[in-house]
């Protein structure tokens, strides 16, 4: 089968990295299309200086696929000390160079693709510098990933809209030609506002997934998200996702019924962020098809998908779903 994800931030990269394995296997193509509309950080200070696409995201993704030995995935990853370069990845100075270079932010994203030997496309969901714009329910209107975050937790606001400018930007024809041809596309797991919401705001995406007769899966995140998701359940995420994304039909949606750890969850708590409630009853009311199990890990005391477990739960909805003509 043909396989998109789409997302952005960790949550993407995550995913990417399970699924890498069945490439060969259960899948046949597996596209990942990429959000740019990072603002901060090491990406946001190239943005400003070179008016390009966020790299961070697509970096991450492209490591996350690789096939090429260990130091390299590395050395993309390395962060520079001291004065300068301090702060900014390796990979995001290559793909800002080789964009130079080639005059093409597509064409450095592949060409940077085959040197990592990637099992599976990156593809950024436009090439154009595109800023996440957002509305709150207090009347502030907040430009910037970065910054609509922190003003989210401020407290007592939510999201009421939420726009990229330019407008009209358009997608390139890889990631439309990808979501036509997809048998499945897995939105998540990744910030719902900044992560995941932003590629459906390109109209290209959004039209072509209203298109595909591809299967759409939801992989709810396992916590919520200051500024973001607060007291979200996994079934206010999966409305959120409809509402704000302009998709209607979700098949089927993947939900973690796992706890973290006392200690990673008092730490977690602390940070106002709680395990999303997995109200699996709600969701299959609407007539979604809900996978859940205990889908997640613990490392460096931060809770993520397992991969592995992530990619198993993803094979087994495909299997009952795609794969066996159903």
């Amino acid at each position: 089968m043909n396989v998109v994800a789409v997302g952005g931030g960790t949550g993407l990269s995550t995913l990417l990295r399970g699924l890498k394995r069945e490439v060969g296997e259960t899948i046949k193509e597996l596209t990942a299309i990429v959000t740019v509309a990072d603002s901060g950080g090491s990406t946001g200070k190239l943005r400003e200086i070179y008016n390009i696409p966020a790299p961070g995201d697509i970096r991450n993704c492209i490591v996350a696929l690789s096939d090429s030995e260990e130091v390299m995935q590395d050395l993309f990853q390395y962060r520079f000390k001291g004065d300068g370069l301090e702060g900014h990845a390796f990979g995001n100075l290559f793909l800002t160079a080789l964009s130079e270079i080639t005059g093409n932010f597509l064409e450095a994203v592949k060409l940077t693709s085959q040197i990592l030997r990637t099992r599976g496309e990156i593809v950024p969901s436009t090439v154009e510098s595109v800023h996440i714009i957002a509305r709150f329910s207090d009347g502030e209107t907040v430009e910037g990933e970065e910054k609509i975050t922190e003003y989210g937790k401020k407290g007592n606001v939510r999201i009421e809209k939420i726009w990229i400018d330019p407008p009209d930007a358009r997608a390139p024809i890889e990631a439309i030609a990808s979501i036509e041809t997809a048998d499945l596309i897995v939105f998540g797991p990744g910030s719902l506002f900044t992560s995941i919401i932003p590629n459906l705001l390109i109209k290209d995406i959004r039209s072509a997934i209203k298109r595909s007769k591809a299967r759409r899966l939801y992989v709810v995140n396992a916590m919520t998200q200051p500024g973001e998701t607060d007291n979200m359940t996994a079934y206010d995420h999966l409305a959120t996702l409809k509402k704000f994304g302009g998709i209607k039909d979700i098949h089927a949606v993947v939900v973690n019924t796992k706890m973290p750890s006392g200690d990673v969850l008092k730490k977690y708590l602390e940070e106002g962020q709680e395990p999303v409630v997995p109200d699996v009853g709600r969701i299959a009311r609407e007539g979604v098809n809900v996978y859940s199990d205990d889908l997640i890990g613990e490392q460096d005391s931060y809770v993520r998908h397992d991969p592995e477990r992530l990619t198993d739960m993803i094979v087994y909805m495909a299997k009952n779903e795609i794969l066996s003509g159903v």
